[in-house]
């Protein structure tokens, strides 16, 4: 007889709200890549626009199945209107003033920043399309980069475990400011999902109430 008992998993269960296409095919080529410790159950939602993303996170939040929900943007550029409304709404909804701080993943001021970092330090200055086409035809042979669903494919294609540490360690420093150019907090992903301390979670937890 077939067991029909549901498996149990004692892995940590995390979820992360992904504001585009962009910044899910990159965690999900991240998590096929086996780079992160396997301490790690993580789930991805695709928020499909930075509108839909408070309440995605409400609704994985209030769901109670995961131990923490995470959230990963763009910025924008200046005066960066609905990043500030995510941020906002986060913290309206645990109401915590910096409620955002802990929760949110972001670059400024879009993706291509931190996925650039497994090839090169330079910057990424704009989110126009057609303004970082030449440097992702530079380092990933994809021409003509306008972020459809084939060529970010062809980008994640290009990502592997080895580029990864070269990621890893350009974006320790960069500046975690999130109303700087060139910013990202990415390296709270990598230093929590690397690691088998799980304290981070805990003291997310704490900072929100729960």
């Amino acid at each position: 007889m077939v067991n029909r008992l549901p498996s149990i998993s004692n892995k940590h269960k995390i979820c992360i709200i992904c504001e585009g296409n962009e910044e899910y095919k990159y965690l999900e080529r991240l998590k096929n890549l086996h780079v992160w410790n396997d301490i790690y159950d993580i789930s991805l939602v695709n928020a499909e626009g930075n509108g839909n993303i408070p309440a995605r996170y409400q609704d994985r939040y209030q769901n109670g199945s995961y131990e923490v929900v995470l959230v990963f943007c763009d910025t924008e550029k200046k005066p960066y209107e609905q990043y500030e409304d995510i941020k906002h709404k986060i913290n309206e909804f645990h109401g915590i003033d910096n409620a955002a701080d802990e929760v949110v993943i972001f670059a400024n001021p879009c993706t291509l920043q931190i996925v650039a970092k497994h090839w090169t330090d330079e910057l990424i200055k704009s989110p126009a399309k057609p303004v970082n086409a030449p440097l992702i035809e530079k380092y990933t042979g994809v021409k003509g980069y306008k972020g459809r669903a084939d060529q970010i494919e062809q980008v994640m294609a290009i990502i592997t475990s080895d580029n990864y540490k070269a990621m890893r360690d350009r974006v320790q420093g960069m500046n975690p400011d999130d109303h700087l150019n060139g910013a990202s907090n990415f390296a709270k992903i990598v230093n929590r999902f690397e690691a088998d301390d799980i304290q981070w979670i805990c003291a997310i937890n704490e900072k929100l109430g729960d």
